[in-house]
């Protein structure tokens, strides 16, 4: 558990402001919520002016994306077809498309206001949360001591060092920040508009999880689960099925235990590495994962293949849900670039492992003892490969 000296390190620095003194309860259920309650499942900020902040960003990107990203792409398709190229044909190499569009202004422009907007919102969340650190530690730690749920913390476990990139430019990244997990599910009403406010996207891709073909289903794994909203979407598509989550990031299970206690919800919480868990051999009935493999190497994408066979009980079914796990597609010249400055500026360090793990997912689910299958898309992104553990 964190102490107070860890959090008081990891916050000097950060600006402080005062904050209101009336305090919310959660459902009767004696766990704060926030000194702002709650609308519907989204927890508020602490802060009126700063939700009205990430409100702004979020706007602004919106009106980014459908302006300034549409213009850098129509600036691109011009650029390759000044050069005689074909911008659509997908055999131009990386390192050529890089070098003719990255100098250029208006490609620079839409890099800059994904980017940019990331940061300011990632510093904001940050100091907000430090500011009332001594509530906020105080919270995950009177929700760790009731249920409903469990959480199982590990704090001596070895952290690799891929875990402790900062993904998306997230400040500590996953397991760096006592608030990680707070951080990360403010973060994304801004990196995908309206993403998390009611868990909607987390929902839709609960609702396209399958059941095993005799419909039983006792026990759940979402691996990586980040701050657990996904946990959340399927203990309430199956509120009879015991759900668990795991994660590296010992501050987004913390949030997302807390979370759930305060939502009323008996969910549970692992501390552990999806290639590595401590679950026992067929414990399973579905385990799925959201938008995970592209955030680890491609050894422990394999990996996590391979134990996700080992945890499934004989008819039990592997959902991962992750950009083209099904077939990845043949990109435009402009995409091999958003796909680069993706990696290179956003952090997002794996990106191209991930698509060389792409390409072989299928061979790789088979040599794990799978039986293919494809079920419901996610996304409309080639996402509904699954695996059947045969019976």
């Amino acid at each position: 558990m964190l102490s107070r000296r860890d959090m008081a390190v990891m916050a000097a620095g950060a600006l402080a402001s005062a904050a209101p003194s009336f305090r919310a309860e959660a459902k009767g259920l004696g766990v704060e919520v926030g000194l702002r309650g709650t609308i519907g499942t989204y927890e508020r900020l602490p802060q009126l002016r700063v939700e009205s902040e990430l409100d702004y960003y979020m706007s602004y990107r919106t009106w980014a994306r459908n302006d300034i990203w549409r213009r850098a792409a129509r600036r691109a398709t011009q650029l390759f077809e000044e050069k005689g190229l074909n911008p659509r044909e997908n055999d131009i190499p990386v390192r050529e498309v890089v070098q003719m569009l990255e100098h250029d202004p208006v490609l620079a422009m839409m890099v800059h206001t994904r980017e940019t907007t990331q940061q300011i919102m990632y510093r904001r969340l940050q100091e907000t949360f430090h500011a009332d650190g001594e509530r906020l530690l105080d919270e995950m730690e009177r929700a760790e001591r009731m249920g409903p749920g469990t959480i199982e913390l590990h704090p001596d476990m070895h952290i690799p060092d891929f875990a402790r990139y900062e993904i998306h430019l997230q400040p500590g990244g996953y397991v760096g920040d006592p608030f990680a997990g707070h951080i990360f599910y403010h973060s994304l009403n801004v990196e995908v508009p309206h993403g998390n406010y009611q868990d909607d996207a987390q929902g839709r891709a609960a609702r396209r999880v399958p059941a095993p073909a005799d419909g039983k289903v006792r026990r759940i794994l979402d691996q990586g689960c980040s701050s657990g909203q996904l946990v959340v979407a399927l203990k309430r598509k199956w509120p009879d099925a015991e759900v668990w989550g795991n994660d590296i990031g010992a501050p987004m299970l913390r949030f997302a235990h807390q979370r759930s206690v305060e939502l009323g919800l008996e969910t549970h919480f692992m501390h552990e590495l999806s290639e590595e868990s401590r679950f026992p051999d067929e414990h399973f009935d579905i385990v799925t994962n959201w938008l995970l493999f592209h955030e680890v190497p491609e050894s422990s994408g394999r990996a996590i293949i391979h134990e996700s066979f080992r945890l499934l009980r004989p008819g039990g079914v592997w959902f991962p849900m992750d950009n083209y796990t099904a077939q990845l597609p043949k990109n435009s010249a402009y995409e091999k670039f958003f796909w680069w400055f993706d990696h290179r500026w956003n952090h997002e360090v794996w990106t191209f492992e991930y698509r060389k793990l792409a390409l072989d997912f299928e061979n790789e689910m088979r040599r794990a003892g799978f039986e293919v299958a494809y079920g419901p898309s996610y996304g409309g992104m080639n996402t509904n490969i699954m695996g059947i553990k045969p019976a």
